[in-house]
């Protein structure tokens, strides 16, 4: 896998509008638990590439370090060859002074190579860095999106069985409107009524019939009286 393909599709996972595939989904929460399996096994393949990027990094930049190391070191050795062989050379001993000269060159020559070396992976290791923090920044970003797709995950179930339990409540609610106990209710006051009414008729039929029998018994009680008082004027008391 080239790191352009790996900064291309974790540039392009972070971008991923979520809202907008729930939208286009049958299925959300399918189409949810999916992505997350996606978006887990891509984080992990992006970790692995982004290590071995970074790493190749790093060495370029140990190489770097080293070059810019040995272009100094050969730097320290052509000055201590140039200053021997001018002491060699006041000393009146040319041919050795010429030996250090030319040992100087020699270390002058590698240092320009080391510094030549080092100059020529600046820019590469310039541009590693930055495609490094990219892919750094896209792996932060594709974390956060799979965090997000869990929440969303989340909510959706929860709003599903929330769905269900109100679902269900209102088929209870439906069932208990077709047989509303209300109506029987009310058949079985009728009943109560009917029979209140009836024990009310009877209890005035019962009073009537009472009253009845009393005023006989003052009608026969006025009939006495007037026997009696017509047997006292017939004896004269």
């Amino acid at each position: 896998m080239t790191k352009q393909t790996i900064l291309g599709r974790v540039t392009q996972l972070a971008k991923a509008n979520i809202n907008a595939l729930l939208d286009q989904a049958e299925d959300p929460q399918k189409m949810l638990d999916q992505l997350i399996r996606d978006y887990t096994n891509n984080i992990a393949e992006a970790e692995q590439a982004v290590a071995a990027t970074i790493g190749n990094l790093r060495l370029m930049e140990q190489d770097h370090k080293e070059d810019v190391g040995a272009a100094a070191e050969w730097g320290g050795k052509a000055l201590a060859a140039s200053r021997k062989a001018d002491e060699l050379r006041g000393a009146g001993s040319a041919a050795e002074a010429d030996k250090f000269d030319n040992l100087a060159k020699v270390a002058l020559g590698r240092q320009l190579q080391s510094e030549q070396e080092a100059k020529t992976a600046e820019p590469t290791i310039a541009s590693q860095t930055e495609v490094v923090d990219k892919l750094k920044t896209g792996l932060d970003q594709m974390k956060g999106k799979l965090s997000e797709l869990k929440a969303k995950r989340d909510e959706l179930v929860a709003r599903s069985k929330s769905a269900q339990a109100q679902n269900q409540m209102m088929d209870a609610v439906k069932n208990i409107d077709v047989l509303d106990p209300t109506s029987e209710l009310s058949r079985f006051e009728d009943k109560v009524r009917r029979e209140e009414a009836k024990a009310l008729g009877k209890q005035e039929l019962a009073a009537s019939s009472l009253d009845a029998q009393f005023e006989q018994l003052d009608s026969l009680g006025d009939s006495a009286e007037v026997e009696a008082r017509l047997a006292a004027l017939k004896t004269g008391a």
